[in-house]
């Protein structure tokens, strides 16, 4: 008996994290990265010149190679909104009447009529909006080069405060032509856009349905 209580209480923890799980975001993992460890070619003409770690000498220093960071500048500002409208409406009328048959006088007629009448009308209305702010500032670090050139960006920020904790997570692919001048770039001119926003704590969790809530909002029909 002991076995199946433990047993039973195990699901209800199992099924009380199921029913409150936070929706996941795909950030490229990880965020952080370690230059891999290169053996320095053995370089026999003497040049100084070297293609892999070549940097402009008479520019502004930005992200080129991996492990280099580059500064974001969130700027992310989305609305729709979406309106619909339909009518329709119909109508019948039927009348019918025998007047006169051969061999029977006209007078027997008299109440010899049907007649109907339908109709029928439908009108539906519905609207959406959705609107989406959000501004901040984050520092990436390269993560890869593509064979074209463009970089991919990974970059975490985490500041705890008392009992709580928030959490910025941030992904893309950067052409190094919008990079701009400071070695930032806005994160409009980022492909692939992978953004998060969470916290930890009693704060957090303050605003969240509770376990129990959900559970009924999850088995009632309406």
């Amino acid at each position: 008996m002991k076995h199946l209580t433990l047993l039973a209480a195990a699901l209800v923890l199992a099924g009380c994290s199921t029913l409150n799980a936070r929706p996941k975001v795909d950030i490229a993992e990880p965020t952080y990265a370690r230059p891999p460890v290169v053996s320095e070619p053995v370089v026999n003409n003497g040049a100084i010149f070297q293609a892999n770690q070549y940097r402009p000498l008479f520019e502004d220093h930005r992200a080129r190679l991996v492990g280099d960071t580059i500064t974001v500048q969130i700027v992310e500002k989305v609305s729709a909104s979406q309106k619909s409208t339909s009518s329709i409406d119909k109508s019948g009328k039927l009348s019918a009447g025998v007047t006169a048959l051969p061999g029977i006088s006209s007078n027997s007629f008299g109440r010899a009529s049907a007649a109907g009448t339908s109709s029928n009308s439908f009108e539906g209305k519905g609207s959406t909006e959705n609107s989406n702010d959000f501004s901040g500032t984050i520092t990436a670090t390269v993560t890869g080069v593509l064979p074209n050139g463009h970089l991919l960006i990974a970059g975490e920020k985490q500041i705890g405060v008392n009992h709580n904790v928030d959490v910025l997570r941030f992904s893309g692919q950067v052409d190094p032509r919008a990079i701009q001048p400071g070695n930032s770039v806005p994160s409009a001119q980022i492909a692939n856009v992978r953004i998060e926003h969470s916290g930890r704590g009693a704060q957090a969790e303050a605003q969240g349905i509770g376990w129990l809530a959900r559970f009924f909002l999850n088995v009632l029909p309406i």
